[in-house]
């Protein structure tokens, strides 16, 4: 049986480092020669083989269904030539799905990257350009052994449509 879906909004807010905490970090550009501290990604990747790449997209809208979490490694993410995006994420926890509640979505320049935390559950990323090339770091088997994916729309009846804050 096929639930009815219902459609909720959430507004993109602005990415700062603060309001993104509970979700990972935003990485901005620094000097270089700056020694390691906490504006540095805080990275997870040793349960595995790292792997960073540059994953090509191609615009599919706003809308999700769908929401992801790594539970071996952090993530990082950001946009190549400055293009700007939209990443809606929730909390990390224990439970089997997020709490619809706490689902965020951050508008995010291409002036930085992100670092998802262990367990953050993301949507995205998502665009309103025709195609955008990421950075991306994880795991190099990330995708398969590590990628537990909650269907919101199957189990839940839900869908998500990030829109400007």
């Amino acid at each position: 049986m096929t639930l009815p879906l219902t459609l909720h909004q959430l507004k993109a807010q602005p990415i700062t480092p603060q309001a993104f905490a509970p979700f990972g970090q935003v990485i901005f550009p620094s000097a270089d020669e700056a020694p390691f501290g906490p504006a540095d990604a805080q990275l997870r990747l040793d349960a595995g083989i790292p792997r960073f790449y540059i994953m090509t997209l191609a615009a599919k809208g706003t809308r999700f269904r769908t929401i992801t979490r790594h539970q071996r490694c952090t993530q990082c993410l950001g946009a190549l030539e400055g293009k700007d995006w939209l990443m809606a994420v929730a909390p990390p926890g224990a439970a089997a799905q997020p709490n619809p509640q706490d689902i965020r979505a951050f508008h995010i320049p291409g002036n930085c990257f992100i670092k998802l935390e262990v367990g953050t559950w993301h949507a995205g990323p998502y665009f309103r350009h025709a195609a955008v090339s990421f950075y991306n770091l994880e795991l190099s088997n990330t995708n398969e052994v590590d990628h537990q994916t909650c269907d919101l729309a199957g189990e839940l009846g839900l869908e998500f449509e990030m829109v400007d804050g």
